[in-house]
């Protein structure tokens, strides 16, 4: 992961995450600017990567427990009643695979589970359309489905995975 720095999510910075979501369609969900914002507001962990001219080559957003955001599939976490901390999304630029950036956004993630007293954290990864390069990458931290559910009106179908707070 050399050049490579990691950092909170600034103003500054929205521009270029908004960017990365939308090249990463639909592998997630596009938002415009003020879903972004209404998103940002949830979570407790907003963080980018920066490569060594600045440029933002990742970011992610997760958020714990007990929120009243309205995501289908944050609601499927919530009602198993476990405390958990929810990885929303993670957006890795194709320069920036293979480096380790991911990893290191996800401990970030597993860190703040343990001061928040959850017991795992949650994420899901799109089947169809299909992600196989976010499956992979959540299977090697060992992470485990737990379910399946169609969202977005039946436009979209993830598997709900789990990895314990270690």
């Amino acid at each position: 992961m050399q050049n490579l720095r990691m950092r909170v999510m600034r103003e500054s910075d929205m521009p270029a995450v908004l960017a990365l979501n939308t090249e990463a369609s639909p592998a997630v969900t596009t938002l415009s600017e003020d879903q972004l914002r209404a998103l940002i507001e949830f979570c407790d962990v907003c963080l980018v990567a920066l490569n060594r001219t600045g440029d933002v080559i990742a970011f992610l957003l997760s958020l714990g427990h007990g929120q009243s955001y309205e995501s289908e599939n944050y609601r499927w976490f919530e009602d198993r009643g476990v405390r958990h901390q929810y990885i929303d999304r993670i957006v890795v630029s194709a320069s920036a695979r293979g480096t380790g950036v991911g990893h290191a956004m996800y401990q970030s993630v597993f860190e703040r589970a343990r001061e928040r007293g959850a017991t795992e954290v949650t994420a899901e990864v799109n089947l169809d359309p299909p992600n196989p390069r976010s499956m992979d990458f959540h299977e090697r931290l060992g992470f485990r489905q737990l379910g399946e559910q169609t969202t977005k009106g039946g436009a979209i179908r993830v598997a709900l995975l789990s990895r314990p707070v270690d």
